[in-house]
């Protein structure tokens, strides 16, 4: 399954990818067109589980929007 977590900046996308990355994800960066001003302009793209990813970018202190 493919899951996306929803990033705001491309420091933190980066950062983001490499800590899953570390962790076994299999993880890409896609840049978010952008529909309104205030939206989020990148996603990490991965499989794998949701919820674990998450918690990864918590301890590691990655900013993220949302898990889509």
């Amino acid at each position: 399954m493919e899951n996306k977590i929803a990033i705001g900046s491309v420091t933190y996308a980066l950062k983001g990818r490499d800590v899953l990355r570390k962790n076994g994800y299999r993880v890409g960066i896609e840049r978010k067109p952008s529909k309104n001003s205030g939206g989020c302009g990148y996603s990490l793209k991965f499989t794998g589980d949701l919820q674990r990813a998450k918690d990864i970018l918590d301890r590691h202190g990655i900013k993220y929007k949302y898990g889509e």
